[in-house]
């Protein structure tokens, strides 16, 4: 398969991870009669048979043995499981409610607020646009606040929640099967716990709102895993830049739903915080495109002095392998 066909590809993968993601509010909001916390234990405990089923279609299980004898990077996994449960409990929490738009705004934030974690914890570098990009992200947020009168918490949480999700898996390093697989492992008995006691309890509502509503409830563990997978086929497929682009797709199509489906509210202070986050990161990306087609010119120009210094002293090309570490963009 030839280079374009591979982008196109991922493009189509890119598009069904983040469009799946941007409509899962749909599933959830057909589950409305579930509480919250069944519908995340139900998407907890189906999620792990899908992941099983995925390892055993790809006879990928080496992995296990070697996680299991590192302690730390284990406890790094238990600790991304309980973040991103969460963020899970959270987002299924603001369709039941009724704020699928301040969970839509909660991933818009979710980008600025990975930056912000990029300086304070891993002391990377911002170039000025990014700094600004961060700047007009709090903007939002306090105006957000005092029109409000409250923080919108809702929001921060979910960016916060899955900000830091991100940031545990930076340091664990394990592919998009394995870790969905290994933190499915670890929510897996508490979630079973949960729901075997709203069974002896009589609150649970697997059985009793007829089998529609249970293959509903047995399907949230799909639901969870497809948009994973086809992420992953668009992360080796596509450039970092374009996969960056591609995430602001979810909460554009949440926001959507919020406004023209659930029909929830949208005063001008909303909109002026949306404004100004929209603001925020269309900079960003200007910034992402522009930083991107410098290192591109840059290499290339490295790459043509290689040549022609081959060529004046007979030595090999120097290969795109061995550019400087300086020509690699900032942080």
């Amino acid at each position: 398969m030839g280079p374009h066909s591979e982008q196109r590809t991922g493009l189509l993968y890119g598009f069904a991870a983040y469009g799946m993601w941007g409509l899962l509010p749909l599933y959830w909001h057909l589950l409305e009669s579930t509480g919250a916390f069944e519908v995340l234990a139900q998407r907890m405990v189906w999620s792990l048979p899908t992941a099983l089923l995925i390892l055993l279609m790809l006879r990928r299980w080496s992995w296990i043995r070697a996680l299991l004898k590192q302690p730390a990077k284990l406890g790094l996994v238990v600790l991304a499981a309980a973040v991103i449960s969460v963020n899970w409990g959270l987002f299924i929490w603001s369709v039941t409610v009724g704020r699928v738009l301040e969970s839509s705004l909660g991933y818009f934030i979710n980008p600025l607020v990975s930056i912000a974690f990029g300086v304070l914890l891993l002391r990377e570098r911002l170039r000025p646009a990014q700094w600004a990009a961060v700047g007009i992200g709090a903007t939002a947020v306090a105006v957000m606040a005092i029109a409000y009168g409250r923080m919108p918490w809702l929001s921060l949480g979910l960016a916060f929640s899955f900000a830091t999700y991100g940031l545990i898996k930076k340091r664990i390093r394990l592919d998009g099967v394995e870790g969905f697989s290994a933190e499915t492992a670890i929510q897996f008995l508490p979630a079973l716990g949960f729901l075997i006691y709203l069974g002896v309890t009589g609150q649970g509502s697997f059985t009793a709102e007829g089998p529609g509503h249970a293959l509903l409830l047995a399907f949230s563990g799909i639901a969870t895993a497809l948009p994973l997978i086809f992420f992953g086929g668009a992360a080796v497929r596509l450039p970092l830049s374009t996969i960056g682009l591609l995430q602001y797709l979810a909460p554009a199509f949440m926001f959507v739903l919020g406004l023209l489906v659930f029909h929830e509210e949208m005063p001008p202070e909303r909109w002026a915080g949306f404004a100004l986050v929209w603001v925020a990161i269309c900079l960003l990306t200007w910034d992402a495109l522009h930083t991107a087609h410098r290192t591109r010119t840059t290499l290339r120009e490295a790459e043509a002095r290689a040549a022609r210094h081959a060529a004046e002293t007979g030595a090999p090309d120097t290969p795109r392998e061995a550019a400087p570490a300086s020509l690699e963009p900032e942080a």
